[in-house]
């Protein structure tokens, strides 16, 4: 029999003992040592994880744009096929403009009020009563804006309170950030 050698090592590997196959029989600790076992230091439990949070998603500018507008248009339609309630419509145009402040990132955060009204008039284009062709559609979009003024005005003001409160939160870590001794 031959042995292939390979960086002049053998290939045949060293023999051992053939192991057995049957189930060995385990004797159970005495009482003494599994309290010896318990009272042993061993390493130190790891830290409880912290409760999983919501998504935290960061939105660019144009993103925010885009995730406002796209979800209003899509309860617009929505709203004009189950319901075609105008008081509906501005009632779910709150938390768009909540989710709109809170999901923007830091550097785009004066968007967020920009976005919301937009968002709000394209919403509006399946909900607005349009009569015959382009000039009656276009005098409902504007009817629905002015009566339903308040809900704009009221997103607006939740969005912009929601992004000042973010702007004060970033400027105040900024600041102690500086003071902090390197």
């Amino acid at each position: 029999m031959k042995r292939a050698v390979w960086g002049g090592r053998s290939s045949r590997a060293p023999a051992q003992p053939a192991r057995s196959t049957r189930p060995v029989s385990q004797r159970r600790p005495s009482a003494e040592q599994a309290a010896a076992a318990v009272r042993r230091p061993g390493p130190p439990a790891p830290a409880p994880q912290a409760p999983r949070r919501f998504p935290d998603p960061r939105l660019t500018g144009l993103g925010t744009g885009l995730f406002c507008g796209a979800v209003m248009l899509l309860l617009g339609y929505l709203d004009s096929l189950l319901f075609g309630s105008l008081t509906l419509y501005g009632v779910l145009f709150l938390p768009v403009c909540a989710l709109t402040a809170v999901w923007v990132r830091e550097g785009d955060l004066l968007t967020a009020p920009v976005v919301v009204p937009i968002a709000f008039a394209v919403g509006l284009l399946p909900v607005a009563d349009g009569g015959g062709g382009f000039g009656g559609h276009l005098m409902g979009l504007v009817t629905a804006l002015a009566t339903e003024a308040g809900w704009l005005y009221g997103g607006t003001l939740i969005a912009g309170l929601i992004v000042i409160v973010r702007r004060v939160r970033l400027v105040a870590r900024r600041v102690a950030a500086r003071r902090r001794p390197s």
